[in-house]
């Protein structure tokens, strides 16, 4: 994988398919934690670190587990073309959410540890980690995007771990921008029936809009 390459996959996950404002994934947490800054940017890193190690441990579980035995197996038992199946579709599914379950208990455990303010600031949405879409999203995006006939492409694994990261950068980004905005929106004169989460939604709404102006850079 050259730095062009690296760049491309950044700039994509960041600001052209933002995994919240373009994908509409992780929507939860962004429109629940985003209330103020320092919430936002405590679950951004949280959820950054979680994609990360999730792109860089759901890739091996799939390349040297799934991919190979599952094929492999229903193939002796119903007979067929190998690969003629999509069983390993479904087992992937469940096998990422293991390993995301994991890790969001692990980062769970070092906050609390860590930061306890944080961890109370967050409450329940730091569990929600483990079912946050975007999360799953990234890891089965690093298979659709990096696997040929259930063959790595060359430098996968590297993509993988980079897109992981920066579709983390690009959650954190929403959150905070989000954030910034509603604190604001505190102090400003609010039609009372727009206030709270309507608001929220139409921001949401125009932050979502404005993201699309990032199309024509990949």
């Amino acid at each position: 994988m050259n730095v062009g390459d690296a760049f491309a996959i950044l700039i994509s996950t960041i600001f052209v398919y933002n995994f919240v404002l373009s994908r509409f994934l992780g929507l939860c947490p962004y429109m629940g934690v985003s209330k103020d800054t320092s919430s936002a940017i405590g679950m951004g890193m949280a959820v950054i670190f979680v994609m990360t190690l999730a792109s860089a441990v759901t890739w091996p579980v799939y390349r040297f587990l799934l991919a190979p035995s599952t094929a492999n197996v229903w193939y002796r038992i119903f007979g067929g073309e190998p690969g003629s199946y999509d069983l390993t579709r479904v087992l992937r599914t469940i096998s990422f959410i293991l390993v995301i379950a994991s890790l969001v208990q692990f980062v769970e455990l070092f906050i609390r540890k860590v930061s306890p303010g944080l961890y109370r600031a967050l409450g329940i949405y730091i569990a929600l980690i483990t079912t946050n879409c975007a999360v799953l999203g990234v890891a089965v995006l690093n298979i659709d995007m990096f696997f040929k006939n259930a063959e790595p492409v060359p430098g996968s694994y590297l993509k993988a771990i980079l897109q992981g990261f920066g579709a983390g950068i690009g959650f954190t980004l929403a959150m905070v921008l989000m954030s910034a905005i509603r604190e604001r929106l505190e102090l400003a004169d609010v039609p009372e029936p727009l206030k709270g989460m309507p608001i929220a939604l139409i921001v949401a709404g125009l932050m979502s809009m404005a993201f699309l102006g990032f199309a024509g850079l990949i």
